[in-house]
């Protein structure tokens, strides 16, 4: 099992019993696999007949769907959980994957709900502040180094073309072609009409 995996399954059971509906989706899939392919590492997990996961070792491979996440994608998934599905590429059997793409857009942790018996309310609601701005403040940091990435590709350092760029150099080259092909049919005529017998 990963190292990785077990604290990941606790978090996810621990959001699981908080919405009850949830759980009674997964008891129909008991026993499916998913794998969560995060690019340097995969997770394995089991859909269990209590509708939780538990995690697979890695040697059972063979599953049911199969969720592609970038790991730099990460961090608006977890500012956007209501658009985590446009994030991620998802493979495999349809049902289960509409279920989980239904789960990672309604399923939402209430952590201020599990701080405040320890922290109390307004040292929660402080903590909850912060992490909202410095999420909002990554995403639009990543925003802006994309913006930024390609306007240098594009017009500094083109190693990039824009769409309508190629489009305008296929047509002029389709142009050309044609061109070459009314002039090589005017050569044919001209020769056609020299070597005709007058």
């Amino acid at each position: 099992m990963n190292m990785i995996s077990k604290p990941f399954i606790l978090f996810l059971n621990h959001v699981l019993a908080q919405e009850a509906w949830a759980g009674e989706l997964l008891k129909k899939h008991a026993d499916r696999c998913v794998c969560i392919d995060l690019d340097l590492q995969r997770w394995y997990l089991r859909i269990t007949a209590a509708g939780t996961f538990e995690a697979l070792e890695e040697a059972a491979s063979v599953f049911d769907v199969c969720l592609y996440i970038k790991p730099a994608d990460l961090v608006l998934i977890a500012h956007k959980p209501e658009q985590a599905v446009s994030y991620v590429k998802i493979e495999g059997d349809a049902d289960l994957a509409n279920l989980l793409a239904q789960l990672s857009r309604e399923l939402r942790w209430e952590w201020e709900d599990d701080l405040s018996p320890w922290l109390g309310d307004v040292l929660t609601q402080r903590l909850s502040n912060f992490g909202k701005a410095t999420l909002q403040h990554a995403s639009a940091t990543h925003a802006s180094l994309q913006e930024n990435f390609a306007e240098y590709f594009l017009e500094e350092n083109p190693m990039l073309v824009r769409p309508r760029l190629v489009q305008a150099f296929g047509e002029q080259i389709n142009q050309s072609r044609d061109a070459v092909e009314r002039l090589m049919k005017r050569i044919e005529k001209l020769e056609k009409m020299k070597d005709s017998p007058k």
